[in-house]
């Protein structure tokens, strides 16, 4: 998942002091969706792997405590509701 958040910020491997960073957020991003969703987060899935890469990419480049959110909203909004409706078996 690393290798995915990475080439979806367009960060080059030699960004190693990045790694630690971006593996807490990627934790964090799966709890988030699995909070939101009651869904686990499948790394084999790519709908799970967007949602996770949104919300890691959302956090990395915007640190400060209050910021823009509306595009992230309906994305991730819309994202997370499908990974519910699939998660519960509802076609």
């Amino acid at each position: 998942m690393l290798t995915d958040v990475k080439q979806y910020l367009r960060l080059e491997d030699s960004y190693i002091e990045e790694d630690t960073q971006l593996n807490s957020l990627i934790i964090a991003a799966k709890s988030y969706i699995k909070n939101a969703t009651g869904v686990t987060v499948d790394e084999l899935n790519d709908l799970h792997k967007l949602a996770v890469c949104l919300l890691v990419v959302h956090w990395y480049e915007n640190r400060e405590p209050v910021g823009k959110t509306d595009s992230l909203a309906f994305s991730l909004e819309s994202i997370l509701f499908q990974l519910s409706v699939i998660g519960s078996g509802t076609p």
